[in-house]
C-alpha cells in the first residue's frame, strides 16, 4: 500500500529542501506526496485572513499565484532523477496554513506531514517559523517531521528519542518511529537525562513498556547526568553526530515546553537535525 505524505510549501528554499528530503528518506517506498500551498492568508489565524471570495480580484490573483508556484515545483521535480515509486499531487487551498493542513490530512488519510522548519517570511535568526511551531503544537492527528534547511539525507544511522521514563507509552503512538527506523535500518537511541542514573520501580515499569513498544526496531539505552534536558540532548547529538530527534508531544511531559520561545532559542541542534514530532493519542 502506498504511503500518503503531505508536504506544505510556501515555495521557499526550506520548503523545497523538505520535498527533496522526504523523497530521499522514502526512496525505496511507494509514496504519494501531496504538495500543499495555502494561499491568501496570514501565518497567524483565520481571523487575520484577507477578506476575499472566489470571483474577486484578490482571490483569483492569490489562487493563480499559488497554482503557478505548484506547477513550477512539479517542473523542478521533473528535472531530477525520477523515482517511479513516487508520484506527486498538488493541492492549492484558500485557507489558514494550519486549517489547510488539517483538512488535507483528514480528507486524504495522510499518515505523515513533512515540512520545513522555516518559511519564506521568517527571520534568519529564528530556528522555527511561526507556521511550523503552530502546526507542531496544534496538529495532533498526524505525526510531523520538521526539516531544517541544512538537513540532507544520505542514510539515517541514529534517531535520538529522549525520555524521562515517567510516562506510559502506547505502541500506536510510536508506530512511525519504529517504521522509520526499520525503513532506514537506523538505531533508536533511547536517551534518559537526569541527576540520578538509577530508575525507581515505576520508571523501570515504563522502561519495560517502552521496550515492548519498540519491538521490531534496533534500539539502545543511554543516560546523561544533569537536569537541563535541552542542553543534554544537544550535547548527545553533537557528540555522536546523530541524524534525527523524535519525541511525543505531551501536554504534561518534561519536553512539552520545547516550542516555548525561550526553549526554541536554546535548541540550536534543530538548525541541522530533523525533528519527528509524534502525539499523545489521549490528548
Amino acid at each position: 500500500m502506498k504511503k500518503k505524505i503531505l508536504i506544505p510549501t510556501d515555495f521557499s528554499k526550506n520548503a523545497w529542501n523538505a520535498i527533496i528530503y522526504a523523497a530521499a528518506l522514502f526512496k525505496e517506498k511507494e509514496c504519494t506526496f501531496y504538495l500543499l500551498n495555502a494561499h491568501g492568508s496570514t501565518i497567524y489565524s483565520t481571523s487575520e485572513m484577507m477578506v476575499s471570495e472566489p470571483g474577486t480580484l484578490s482571490y483569483d490573483s492569490a489562487k493563480a499565484k499559488s497554482e503557478e508556484g505548484l506547477a513550477k515545483v512539479l517542473e523542478m521535480l521533473d528535472f531530477r532523477d525520477k523515482n517511479h515509486k513516487h508520484n506527486y499531487i498538488t493541492v492549492s487551498q484558500f485557507n489558514d496554513p494550519l486549517r489547510a493542513i488539517y483538512s488535507v490530512v483528514e480528507k486524504r488519510d495522510i499518515e505523515l506531514v513533512v515540512m520545513g522548519t522555516k518559511g519564506a517570511s521568517d527571520y534568519e535568526n529564528r530556528l522555527f517559523g511561526s507556521n511550523t511551531v503552530r502546526v507542531m503544537e496544534e496538529l495532533r492527528n498526524c505525526p510531523i517531521l520538521g526539516i531544517p534547511l541544512d538537513a540532507h539525507v544520505v542514510h539515517l544511522k541514529e534517531i535520538v528519542f529522549p525520555t524521562s521514563f515517567k510516562t506510559h507509552y502506547k505502541r500506536r503512538e510510536l508506530l512511525y518511529l519504529v517504521e522509520l527506523a526499520q525503513i532506514q535500518h537506523a538505531n533508536i537511541c533511547v536517551l534518559h537525562i537526569g541527576e540520578d542514573q538509577e530508575l525507581d520501580e515505576e520508571q523501570l515499569e515504563d522502561r519495560k513498556l517502552l521496550e515492548e513498544c519498540l519491538e521490531g526496531a534496533s534500539f539502545t539505552w543511554h543516560h546523561l547526568g544533569g537536569s537541563n534536558v535541552a542542553n543534554g540532548v544537544q550535547r548527545f547529538i553533537e557528540s555522536r553526530n546523530s541524524d534525527m530527534v523524535a519525541f511525543i508531544n505531551r501536554k504534561h511531559s518534561f519536553f512539552s515546553n520545547i516550542f516555548s520561545k525561550p526553549m526554541v532559542k536554546e535548541l540550536g541542534m534543530f538548525s541541522k537535525v530533523p525533528l519527528l514530532v509524534m502525539h499523545d493519542l489521549r490528548n
